[in-house]
């Protein structure tokens, strides 16, 4: 039986290569008698599995050498405090761009710990757009400029790499990271939740430059202090360790499939794919400006909002599962994050033009 496309938007659909070979290494990781999730993280067995994902990852991403990769607990909403309390290294204010919900919350975080200058993208109150490089308020006196290239929520995505200058600049790259090739040097800290691109929840991957590294805040808690977690190569206390594991599984697979400059070209022709189906009908709605619209994450309405129940009861018997937007944008919401295969878009395409005839 085949199994239903998944369209949530995190926790996400896994490969489902890697799903299968979870299961076949379940009761004997590689003839060690244990499951990894029953291993001690600092068993031959499993440092060479975390070894083995690091050295993946910064083959994908091409990290320079000059950058620590943490692998962390707490998600990326423990990042909304922990860049502040790290990155301000005795400056008083950092910039932020606000561009949909998880930018907001990084904002509300930072507030906490500095004052904060805010870039506002959107247009009255809705955030269906991204601010100009020319439209950017960065001061000279900022620690650090923070962004969310992709909007989960919104389906907003940055068109551009904001230029901060000698400023670092900090990503909040859940919902994006994988997707395609980025200049990890332009960056001074890339945070990202796994359970979108990467793997389970539970997660969190930190990348960030060594020289941004130890200076605390006064009174940071030791588990927040990234030199604690870079200084015992992220094992200070016990990791989430099969998670850390099945991430390195997905960063094997996206090395099989060419890396991400194969990765990049799937999923633009998956994007472009649904989007074409919108915008060719009048039935279906999409509020993002085309130019700053997320590869990851697609909003869309349908012309009356109780057309909604119907629609996700039928595509459900479609096998096309957890549609539904989210409730502060309505509509619905079809995330095609790296392990959505283009046949799962097209079956979605193919529901779409079904229901418009039945109902349009």
């Amino acid at each position: 039986m085949a199994r239903p496309y998944n369209f949530s938007a995190g926790p996400a659909m896994l490969p489902e290569s890697v799903l299968n070979q979870a299961r076949e290494e379940m009761l004997s990781w590689h003839g060690s008698g244990m499951c990894v999730a029953e291993m001690s993280h600092r068993g031959k067995e499993y440092m060479s599995i975390a070894a083995e994902a690091e050295a993946d990852l910064r083959a994908l991403l091409a990290i320079p050498e000059n950058y620590k990769v943490l692998f962390l607990q707490g998600g990326a909403s423990s990042q909304f405090a922990m860049v502040p309390m790290n990155l301000l290294r005795g400056a008083q204010d950092a910039d932020y761009i606000k561009t949909g919900s998880w930018s907001k919350k990084a904002i509300q975080e930072a507030k906490r710990y500095c004052t904060v200058a805010v870039t506002e993208g959107g247009h009255e109150g809705k955030f269906t757009s991204v601010p100009s490089q020319l439209d950017l308020l960065l001061g000279e006196t900022a620690a650090y400029v923070h962004y969310t290239p992709n909007e989960t929520i919104e389906g907003v995505e940055f068109p551009y790499v904001p230029d901060t200058g000698e400023v670092p600049l900090v990503a909040d790259m859940s919902s994006t990271i994988l997707s395609r090739p980025i200049d990890v040097s332009r960056f001074g800290l890339i945070y990202a939740g796994a359970q979108k691109n990467v793997g389970p929840a539970g997660l969190t991957i930190v990348i960030i430059r060594e020289d941004l590294i130890g200076q605390p805040l006064e009174g940071t808690p030791t588990m927040f202090d990234y030199k604690i977690h870079a200084d015992n190569d992220s094992m200070y206390n016990t990791p989430p360790t099969y998670a850390w594991y099945l991430a390195g599984l997905v960063f094997k697979w996206l090395r099989e499939l060419g890396g991400l400059e194969q990765m990049a070209v799937i999923n633009q022709r998956k994007a472009q794919l649904l989007y074409d189906a919108i915008d060719a009908s009048g039935f279906y709605t999409n509020p993002v400006r085309p130019d700053c619209r997320s590869w990851m994450n697609v909003p869309f309405t349908l012309p009356n909002p109780e057309l909604d129940a119907p629609f996700l009861a039928e595509a459900k018997t479609h096998g096309l599962l957890t549609l539904k937007g989210h409730r502060s944008v309505g509509g619905m919401r079809a995330s095609i994050y790296n392990a959505m295969p283009e046949a799962g878009v097209q079956a979605l395409v193919d529901f779409m033009a079904e229901f418009e005839r039945k109902h349009g």
